[in-house]
């Protein structure tokens, strides 16, 4: 058996089997320590609250407990950048959706969406969530790619590191990424106007 220190010199997935094979409960704690101040900075993102976003990582910490047993994950940094992408867009749907009454209300009227700007958040999530449906569809290369440099905002160079990568490979996987995802909103948005 390791000793603790030895964890932390262990990558990602072979943290992440000895969590799923031995049930070693710090390797997890590990490999969520390694990516706190990311979660956390993706929450400020999107939730756009301090509060908000630290309360967003401890309930994404308890939904990775739960959920790193169940599927096979084999880029945990991606993994965890989608569910916590995901955790956020529920958050925001349900703060769009418990607007207080007399918000919606305004002198016994009710606004048309379109005066209080649902029109928009709706379209912006029907939006968020063709890309990421066309995100899940992609070839795996080129989703680690397209996720690293847009939503993680990673360099080249950085992801070439994470990856191994080519930089020339890599800027092929995001422009062929790109590409595939809007030919894949374009044709959801057809089907959906059909």
């Amino acid at each position: 058996m390791r000793s603790a220190p030895l964890y932390n010199e262990l990558s990602d997935q072979e943290l992440l089997q000895l969590y799923r094979t031995q049930q070693q409960r710090e390797c997890l704690g590990i490999l969520l320590q390694r990516y706190t101040i990311l979660l956390l900075g993706v929450c400020l993102k999107y939730l756009k609250n301090e509060e908000a976003a630290k309360d967003a990582v401890q309930q994404i910490f308890t939904k990775v407990i739960i959920e790193a047993e169940k599927y096979p994950i084999t880029h945990f940094k991606s993994w965890l950048y989608t569910v916590t992408r995901n955790y956020c867009f529920s958050q925001l749907r349900n703060q769009v959706y418990e607007l207080p009454q007399e918000v919606l209300e305004k002198g016994g009227t009710h606004f048309s969406t379109q005066d209080n700007g649902l029109d928009q958040v709706q379209e912006k999530e029907k939006l968020l969530n063709h890309i990421e449906e066309a995100l899940d569809e992609i070839q795996p290369s080129q989703r680690e790619c397209v996720s690293l440099f847009y939503l993680e905002q990673k360099s080249y160079q950085q992801i070439s590191q994470i990856t191994g990568y080519t930089l020339l490979q890599i800027k092929s996987y995001i422009q062929n990424g790109k590409r595939n995802i809007r030919l894949l909103i374009d044709k959801r948005r057809k089907k959906n106007e059909a």
